[in-house]
């Protein structure tokens, strides 16, 4: 019988191979949609992150007189985890502009009060921003959107090298002009319900105005629920075009910020 050989070098050369894909993975899971829900266990996300791991390591480059232990493998470190969180924040952004947007519907019609639990965020979410987030969700698996995020970020191990300095003014401009222009995009998907609201609430003002002797809070409260129904009601195609070009564009970014050349945003 043959003695079992242990080859120390091997297992350090493994663990260092698995070591910086498993940083970029690991800031990607944090943050990408879905699975850094907090209804999705730790263990959960711990072991999708294991699994990437195996799966994209061998195909991510690996850098040279790189080590873990020195100053400039913990600013790789920092690098590596950062571009992970990035690759998932900039479609999670989209998701969070389309709560920002129901919220803002939900308290020009007066249902601020009605809340759900959000099992993405852990806390009460307005019931419209709630059902925004469902209509993309649906969307985004709908167009395997959670695989194009998964091609991009292993594609990004290719154009962006583990310890080259991929981290510059343009991929942070590009992140941070990106997520201005999702919170406008989300606040113009809620404006038409929002303008209609307006208008409501303005008739009702001029109506007790000339009929004093009206309850406005008693009237003028389930008139303006009505009319945000039927606002949403009318105009759900609108809004689930609004939705389906959001997700696509933050698809489209996501593969833009990791893309060969200054990262840009479409």
């Amino acid at each position: 019988m043959q003695p079992l050989v242990i080859n120390v070098a091997d297992l350090s050369q493994t663990a260092t191979r698995l070591w910086w894909p498993m940083l970029r993975i690991g800031g990607f899971i944090a943050t990408a949609p879905l699975v850094s829900a907090s209804a999705v266990p730790a263990r959960v996300r711990i072991v999708m992150t294991l699994a990437l791991v195996v799966l994209i390591a061998p195909l991510a480059p690996q850098p040279v007189n790189l080590s873990i232990f020195s100053g400039s493998g913990f600013l790789a470190a920092i690098q590596e985890m950062l571009i992970g969180i990035a690759i998932g924040m900039v479609v999670q952004m989209a998701f969070e502009a389309l709560t920002l947007a129901g919220q803002t519907a939900a308290m020009t019609m007066g249902l601020g009060f009605a809340t759900l639990v959000d099992p993405q965020h852990g806390a009460n979410t307005t019931v419209v921003g709630q059902l925004f987030m469902v209509f993309a969700t649906l969307i985004y698996l709908a167009v395997n959107g959670h695989l194009v995020l998964l091609g991009a970020l292993a594609n990004s191990f290719q154009t962006l090298p583990i310890g080259a300095p991929n981290i510059d003014k343009n991929f942070l401009w590009a992140v941070a002009t990106w997520g201005a222009s999702i919170f406008e995009t989300g606040l113009l998907i809620a404006l038409p319900a929002v303008i209609a609201l307006v208008i409501v609430n303005m008739a009702l003002g001029v109506v007790t105005r000339a009929a004093p002797q009206l309850n406005l809070f008693g009237v003028g409260f389930p008139i303006t629920m009505m009319a945000g129904y039927f606002v949403l009601f009318v105009g759900s195609d609108g809004i689930m075009v609004g939705i389906s070009s959001l997700i696509h564009n933050s698809l489209v970014a996501a593969a833009a910020l990791v893309s060969p050349g200054p990262a840009g945003v479409p």
